[in-house]
């Protein structure tokens, strides 16, 4: 079953119980989500939709990243929900297995909600025909052991295993750190 409306807003109830500080921060998704219902999952949903994100730690503290092709940004793997994604967290692992390679079983999640959830701004993009809109990039915490890593060329274009203290958007960094132990 496709993720519906109602996913969304009880994973972002979950996400503000363990987060209530974030509650005026995500106030553009829960918006989003009145707004447009259903469609919030949809990529052609230009007043925002739901994407879904995986920050993959190793033992040692490193952080999977990836870089962008179209965006040439440096991000976590992710992307747009798919109709045979049943949660935002299996997104995350779909996301992540056709981006890098690292299957499902390769990966241990650690727990069903959010490690954070990320509101930022699209830039119009004329060749696909899409206008500047909001993603709403909920960002899930996986481990893994694996070292190697096989990139979909089409959409990335290399990959890094950082310490989690060079990522740059908090309290994403601090959230990954913690959970690595640092």
């Amino acid at each position: 079953m496709p993720i519906t409306a109602q996913h969304v807003r009880d994973t972002v109830d979950a996400y503000l119980a363990d987060h209530p500080d974030e509650k005026d921060a995500l106030s553009p998704l829960r918006e989003a989500v009145e707004q447009t219902g259903d469609s919030v999952a949809s990529r052609k949903e230009f007043r925002g939709h739901v994407t879904a994100g995986a920050a993959l730690v190793r033992p040692d503290g490193r952080v999977l990243t990836i870089e962008h092709r179209s965006l040439r940004k440096w991000l976590l793997p992710g992307g747009h929900v798919e109709t045979e994604d049943t949660s935002l967290r299996d997104a995350a692992l779909r996301e992540l297995a056709e981006e890098t390679g690292i299957s499902r079983e390769q990966v241990q999640p650690d727990g069903d909600s959010p490690l954070h959830i990320d509101v930022h701004t699209i830039p119009a993009n004329d060749a696909k025909g899409e206008p500047e809109h909001l993603h709403f990039d909920f960002r899930f915490l996986f481990r893994t052991t694996v070292d190697a890593v096989e990139l979909q060329e089409e959409e990335v274009t290399n990959h890094s295993w950082q310490f989690a203290d060079m990522l740059t958007t908090e309290p994403l960094r601090s959230r990954v750190m913690a959970a690595a132990g640092f």
